[in-house]
Parts: C-alpha cells; sequence; structure tokens
C-alpha cells in the first residue's frame, strides 16, 4: 500500500494507518485514545443528533472537555500513518495536519455560538465545515517555509 492508502485508514479511523505499517503499539494507542475520546465526549450521540438535523440535542450532549482532544489525536494519526508509509518527505508536511487540528479545535470551542443564515451548524458541522481553513492555511505555510 502506498502511503496515500494509509491516510485513507486513518481518516476512517485513527490507528489503523499505524496497524498496517506495522506500528502495532502506535496503531493500538490511537484506536484505545479514540475509544476512550469518543466514549467520554459521547461523540457517536453528537453525531446522531447532528445527522437527525437535532443540533441543540448535540450540543448540549457534547462534553468539550473531551471532545476537544479528537482533532489532535486524528490529525496527528493521520500525519503519522502518512509519514510512516513514506509520504511527507518534505520537512512542512505536517502542516495541512497541525493547521488543520488547530481550525478544528477553535471551531469546536465557538461550534454552539456560530450560525449560518441563522441555523446553528452545531458541534460537528461547523468544526468539519474548519478543516477546509485549515488545509488551506498548513498548505500556504509549507509553501511559505519551503521559499525562505
Amino acid at each position: 500500500m502506498n502511503p496515500k492508502e494509509k491516510l485513507i485508514w486513518s481518516i476512517a479511523f485513527p490507528g489503523f494507518g499505524q496497524l498496517l505499517n506495522g506500528k502495532f503499539l502506535k496503531g493500538i494507542l490511537f484506536i484505545l485514545l479514540e475509544l476512550i475520546i469518543n466514549v467520554q465526549s459521547h461523540f457517536n450521540k453528537i453525531i446522531y443528533y447532528s445527522f437527525n438535523g437535532e443540533i441543540s440535542k448535540a450540543i448540549e450532549y457534547t462534553e468539550y472537555q473531551w471532545l476537544m482532544f479528537y482533532p489532535c489525536i486524528y490529525f496527528f494519526s493521520m500525519w503519522d500513518a502518512y509519514k510512516d508509509a513514506g509520504g511527507g518527505k518534505d520537512p512542512y508536511s505536517y502542516f495541512p495536519f497541525a493547521m488543520s487540528a488547530c481550525f478544528v479545535t477553535v471551531g469546536l470551542m465557538y461550534s454552539a455560538r456560530v450560525k449560518l443564515f441563522g441555523i446553528s451548524l452545531g458541534t460537528v458541522w461547523f468544526p468539519i465545515l474548519c478543516v477546509i481553513p485549515g488545509i488551506f492555511v498548513g498548505i500556504l505555510l509549507k509553501k511559505i517555509l519551503r521559499n525562505v
């Protein structure tokens, strides 16, 4: 498998890319962290309510102190699997992942207050949208640092 395939497996579930890379301890650690954070933050319940349009219930059930760990684990797992599989030879390849984690975490902090066309996006949809500027800022920083 190539690095992009490992990245996709890590997007599916943090730790799977590491397992495919033969990094079993790291893979199991990421899987355990994902499960602990998922349970403690009520993430599956939040996703359920968000997908069913019950945003206020999703916000009500969110345990922010736990859920704010999720973006860091998630994006670090993706970058780590990609890097260990031979991708990311550029010394600044981590910037899109790191910036996405930052933007999603900040987006999560403001998610209960942000509205689009008067509609609250909640703790799932707004942070997902925050990935887009995170990737763009990360790519921009990577290009700037490469040219310095």
